[in-house]
């Protein structure tokens, strides 16, 4: 194992885009639930504004311009969101459709490496997600997936999204640990920044498929990570 990562007793990872391909996962969910509903619908676009109001719609919590929400929550008001945006009332697509697309964030298919490197690092660690996602959401994922977790921890655990510290240091407390005795598996730089200035020991996996064929960020590690992955079996056999 990594000297860097002597001490280490357990995983935690992002979830969506390092665990999970929630592009094309999401794409085909709304193929499905807003083809009728949406004028020349195109399912990967769609996705990607949806999540493209990720960010600003949890920074309203984080900066303390509104209370604490789940998840689900934000991705249901940021799906009317777009649909506003794209000239379609939510209001005329059926509460019932809206609520099952909102559940396409439940339905997430794993990268391809995924379930076999978890299942080898769990011969030597806790692993468990530490994601924004909230807990229902990453268990429907899990359960669907066939992702190997020790613990489901969801956004909620903290009452805060990453990257404010809450969300990774009532983690490591959560799983009676220390920050040093716990590493964040992450493929956004951000994150693991983010996790190293308290502490954690980090890994940098490779996903530049994330965002499609025109992937421009995140393409290479950009900090002094304790390691350095080209998916999560090179993890297994760097660290496991």
């Amino acid at each position: 194992m990594s000297a860097r990562f002597d001490g280490v007793e357990a995983l935690v990872f992002d979830m969506f885009g390092t665990v999970v391909d929630w592009r094309n996962s999401v794409a085909a969910e709304v193929a499905v639930h807003l083809r009728d509903h949406v004028p020349g619908l195109d399912a990967h676009e769609f996705a990607d504004r949806w999540r493209a109001e990720y960010q600003p719609s949890m920074e309203r919590v984080r900066s303390g311009g509104r209370e604490f929400v789940r998840l689900d929550v934000l991705h249901r008001e940021n799906l009317e969101t777009v649909l506003a945006e794209m000239g379609v009332d939510p209001a005329s697509i059926p509460t019932e459709v809206l609520d099952e697309a909102n559940l396409a964030w439940h339905r997430l298919d794993p990268w391809p490496d995924a379930v076999s490197g978890l299942t080898r690092l769990k011969e030597r660690f806790i692993i468990a997600p530490l994601s924004n996602a909230n807990i229902r959401l990453a268990l429907d994922v899990a359960k669907r997936a066939g992702l190997p977790w020790d613990a489901i921890l969801g956004a909620e655990v903290a009452g805060a999204y990453k990257p404010e510290p809450a969300a990774y240091l009532r983690t490591a407390e959560v799983l009676g640990l220390e920050p040093n005795q716990v590493g964040m598996v992450a493929a956004h730089n951000s994150d693991l920044s983010a996790a190293a200035e308290l502490g954690l020991r980090t890994a940098f996996v490779r996903r530049p498929a994330e965002y499609g064929p025109g992937q421009t960020t995140d393409l290479t590690a950009e900090g002094d990570w304790d390691i350095v992955a080209e998916d999560f079996e090179d993890l297994a056999d760097q660290i496991g």
